[in-house]
């Protein structure tokens, strides 16, 4: 990651599948991408965990969009669960991201009408800043770099990626095969990281037995 780039511009780029040219997991990412923000507002100490809830401690410098619209939520409203902060407005969340990369011209969104519909493609502009976050990922979640060595926003990374399996950054079966570097890794944002990944799963369980998801589409 680039000194300068936010988590969630970050967790928006590396869910780009390269060899399909297309968002994978489109349907969570909405999800992730609120989890990043409110992993970034923990790192720079604007928010805190009190009883599994965030609690609001000063507001952000120079925030992103999207950290700026969590942070404006969270401070004004009643205690609630780190769950319900990720998956509240999910669909806005991907907007305000996607729209933030579209300016600084790192990915182009391409827009067609279908019947009533709009149909957007979106692609990096520059792909070689999604495999390299995928590559980096993929080494702190196997291992292959002491986690001390790692900067704390890729280790955050890692962690929300692992929550999320992305597998774009580690096939799916070998999130399993690492658990204990996981768990390191969520150490900085352990309730966001557990969180994103409850909801998650709960939404793949939902599918799985055929129910009402708690949410139609997270992006």
């Amino acid at each position: 990651m680039n000194p300068d780039e936010s988590l969630p511009r970050a967790a928006f780029l590396l869910a780009f599948d390269l060899r399909k040219e297309r968002l994978t997991d489109r349907g969570g990412l909405g999800c992730l991408l609120r989890a990043a923000a409110l992993a970034e507002l923990v790192m720079r100490g604007n928010l805190a965990d009190q009883a599994g809830c965030p609690r609001a401690l000063h507001p952000p410098a120079d925030p992103g969009p999207l950290q700026a619209a969590l942070w404006e939520q969270v401070a004004g409203s009643p205690p609630r669960s780190w769950r319900h902060w990720i998956r509240k407005d999910r669909s806005r969340a991907f907007r305000l991201v996607r729209d933030e990369l579209e300016a600084a011209h790192l990915i182009r969104v391409e827009r067609r009408r279908l019947l009533l519909f709009t149909v957007e493609r979106i692609t990096p502009c520059r792909p070689y800043l999604s495999r390299r976050l995928a590559e980096r990922v993929g080494r702190a979640v196997s291992g292959g770099r002491p986690g001390g060595r790692l900067g704390e926003d890729v280790r955050v990374l890692a962690a929300l990626a692992t929550a999320a399996r992305l597998d774009v950054a580690m096939p799916k079966p070998e999130w399993h095969d690492h658990p204990r570097g996981a768990a390191a890794l969520t150490e900085p944002v352990e309730p966001v990281a557990t969180s994103l990944r409850r909801n998650l799963d709960a939404a793949a369980m939902a599918a799985t037995e055929g129910l009402r998801p708690p949410y139609r589409s997270l992006a």
